[in-house]
């Protein structure tokens, strides 16, 4: 699909609108040029001393055209900004569903503030490519044909000085704009993309940077980035001013020779001496039209390369399953024989991998960094397509299973599970979001930290602050696994559970995950052995190099069961299962 189908894909549904609001731009913009026309003759007029009657309809219509104007400016914008509004919600919806496609696994190769620039600046800029681009070239090209046929009728070479002046700069000035700002222009989205992901990741990495006294370097990039910035919106300002003077030259010699084909007209008698104020005062308001035309262009070129950018997003990879309809019943969740590969990579991470979570029981699963735990984590919960073999649930295909029917049964608590800039009930109202105070309050009591918070001055209001930033990492891992045990799943993943948290802490939070997950199915994927005492079986994983390739920097992942010896052939490669006595 083209940057222009894109659009006009999204523009479509408000089409009605938009022609709504250039109609309406195009009558408030007449009645502009009417007031300055009519204003003229009535001076004209008035200076011959005429009886008072004559002059009624001239007055009439300045009052018309005077009031008429702001109040059709007003209803220009108002519908206007209700079309764009319109899709701008649809643009921003379609660049999340394109994001939440490709999450988490497809934006392995994107910069979190390149795409926040997309889901914001991109998207503003499409608001000014349609309200500042497309609206007021369409009200200038309507508006300016009706002006000449009206001074056609009145003095034909009059409408002819307006028109060839209404082109030069009509045309002239945005070109003149375009051709000294062109490189600029393109280079504008990409910059502005940069200093944003520059900032991002400043802020979000400050407490590390400014640990490893790394923060000058970083501002200096900032720096650099500002600059280049600069300079674009300097060379675009230049142009700008370019444009404005073409306009204002091609105004000032468009009044000239109105003057120059009028006063002959009225010394011949073709025209009436108060109508020559009417051929010289007129194109004073009808290059209002073209004023805005070189900031138009400069946003068309703009909105363009945000369109381009946004519509890049269906683009993304999709390794996520293609979810079905059917809805999903409790039963045994199982892979067979699965091999799974990120995007973008050589080979696969996990090949020919079997495994069983039968209905309660709590399978523990350890192995180095590395190995694939994480990645049979995300293949079992939906975010990876196998390459080959198949996950089931209760006996059906996850391809076949309703997504949000199989995200209420099987939930994954990750090791790095965002918990949001809000109060302790915001971000537990997320795994479910009609439950009660008291049903959060259970749920924190199963991790041991219903205590905590009922000792808070705000209670459930406390505020946990950025990727809870505000509370200790044990408290955020109970916060966390709180909210899953909330959504009251039947199976539970919890990858790396007490990752990043000292002994202590880390034996605390898996006493409670013993706890709280009695007769629940659980997968535990943890590095340590001390986190398995109370699993009822333990798969354990180990990188071996396979024969076929010797290279250390490349292994396979071989699935051996606790205790026993790993085999390196390349073809041993499903889990077994140890259960402990």
């Amino acid at each position: 699909m083209t940057t222009f189908r894109w659009l006009a894909s999204v523009a479509r549904p408000e089409l009605n609108r938009l022609v709504a609001a250039a109609v309406l731009g195009m009558l408030a913009t007449g009645c502009a040029i009417g007031l300055m026309a009519t204003s003229a003759w009535l001076i004209s007029r008035a200076a011959e001393h005429p009886p008072v009657l004559y002059l009624t309809v001239a007055i009439v219509a300045v009052r018309a055209f005077g009031i008429g104007r702001g109040v059709l400016r007003y209803a220009e914008r108002l519908v206007g900004h209700d079309a764009v509004f319109r899709v701008l919600g649809r643009t921003r919806v379609r660049a999340w569903i394109d994001l939440d496609r490709a999450a988490p696994a497809g934006l392995g190769g994107t910069r979190a503030g390149d795409l926040l620039t997309r889901v914001t600046r991109d998207v503003d800029a499409i608001q000014d490519l349609l309200v500042r681009g497309l609206l007021p070239i369409a009200v200038s090209l309507l508006t300016g044909i009706a002006t000449v046929a009206v001074l056609t009728a009145i003095l034909p070479a009059a409408g002819a000085v307006l028109l060839i002046g209404l082109s030069t700069a009509g045309l002239g000035a945005p070109a003149a704009s375009l051709v000294l700002s062109a490189r600029a222009e393109r280079r504008f989205a990409p910059a502005r993309s940069a200093l944003t992901t520059e900032v991002h990741e400043l802020l979000t990495g400050l407490a590390d940077l400014t640990a490893y006294r790394a923060t000058d370097e970083r501002l200096h990039r900032i720096r650099q980035q500002d600059g280049r910035l600069t300079g674009i919106l300097r060379r675009s300002a230049f142009s700008t001013g370019v444009g404005a003077a073409v306009a204002n030259a091609a105004l000032a010699c468009t009044v000239t020779g109105e003057i120059l084909v009028g006063v002959p007209a009225v010394r011949d008698g073709r025209l009436a001496g108060v109508v020559l104020a009417v051929l010289v005062l007129t194109p004073l308001a009808a290059f209002e039209l073209v004023t805005p035309l070189p900031a138009a262009a400069r946003h068309l070129v703009r909105g363009r390369q945000a369109a381009t950018r946004l519509r890049a997003l269906a683009d993304l990879p999709s390794p996520s399953v293609c979810w079905g309809s059917e809805s999903a019943d409790s039963g045994t969740l199982s892979a067979q024989h699965l091999t799974v590969r990120w995007p973008g990579a050589s080979a696969p991470v996990l090949t020919g991998v079997d495994l069983d979570l039968r209905p309660g029981r709590r399978v523990g699963l350890i192995g180095p960094s590395g190995s694939g735990k994480s990645t049979l984590a995300a293949a079992l919960i939906g975010f990876l397509a196998p390459e080959a073999g198949r996950v089931t649930f209760g006996g059906t295909e996850l391809a076949s299973l309703e997504e949000a029917s199989y995200r209420r049964q099987v939930v994954l608590c990750g090791q790095d599970d965002h918990v949001f800039d809000a109060t302790v009930r915001e971000n537990l109202l997320i795994g479910k979001p009609d439950a009660t105070d008291d049903q959060l309050f259970d749920a924190l009591d199963r991790v041991r930290l219903g205590a905590w918070v009922r000792r808070q001055p705000n209670g459930l209001g406390t505020a946990v602050g950025e990727r809870g930033a505000r509370i200790s990492g044990g408290e955020r891992q109970r916060l966390v696994l709180a909210r899953a045990l909330l959504a009251d799943p039947a199976v539970l993943v919890l990858d790396e559970p007490t990752a990043h948290l000292d002994g202590p802490t880390a034996d605390a939070l898996i006493h409670d995950i013993t706890d709280a997950t009695e007769g629940r199915t659980t997968l535990l994927i943890t590095h340590r052995h001390r986190d398995l005492d109370a699993v009822d079986d333990i798969l354990e994983i180990s990188c071996t190099n396979s024969p076929e390739n010797p290279s250390p920097t490349r292994k396979s992942p071989i699935w051996t069961p606790t205790g026993a010896r790993p085999t390196t052939s390349p073809s041993a490669r499903s889990i077994s299962s140890a259960t402990r006595s």
